[in-house]
């Protein structure tokens, strides 16, 4: 013999799903569909050597969206995502995006050579040592990692290994 469903629990249920669609759609319209991490603000206020000899401080980026890039002279992968950046920094730095690379190489001479011959046109930073960056936003676990942090200063997306140019551009694009 079937026995139908109490009402009152039928109801409870049904309200419930609709209170959780209501809460994940109000969720997701307050970030892109892009963002594949939770929200975070994104550690900023660190202070590196640049391959050109001066100083960058992230914090003097807050309001753009940033590409934080953490890679390595040795990295093939970093050669290869390497050109897709210096190209989308380019094409959408007007609008307010950056990109931000950071060596961890420890031989400032080796980055300086690399960034040459790549023709890297963003900020490069160095690590030369210091580490504080690389564990605020760690553990990181390869290389290329890159993050992308919005205008507001939260961390929205998290690549570990490469990430394509159309892909990148795709998340920048959501987020300008």
């Amino acid at each position: 013999m079937h026995r139908p469903a109490p009402r009152g629990r039928s109801w409870v249920a049904a309200v419930g799903v609709v209170l959780g669609v209501l809460v994940t759609a109000s969720a997701q319209a307050s970030r892109p569909d892009t963002c594949n991490v939770g929200p975070r603000e994104a550690p900023l206020d660190f202070t590196l050597s640049s391959v050109d000899g001066g100083e960058i401080t992230l914090s003097d980026y807050a309001g753009r969206v940033i590409l934080l890039d953490f890679w390595a002279t040795w990295c093939a992968p970093c050669r290869d995502e390497i050109p897709g950046l210096i190209e989308l920094y380019e094409r959408y730095g007007d609008a307010g995006f950056v990109v931000l690379g950071v060596a961890v190489d420890d031989e400032k001479a080796a980055v300086e050579a690399y960034v040459e011959e790549l023709g890297m046109s963003y900020p490069v930073l160095v690590e030369d040592g210091r580490y504080e960056l690389r564990d605020a936003y760690g553990p990181l676990v390869g290389f290329p990692t890159s993050f992308l942090i919005t205008r507001e200063g939260t961390i929205c997306v998290r690549h570990v290994g490469i990430a394509s140019k159309e892909q990148h551009e795709a998340e920048i694009e959501a987020l300008l």
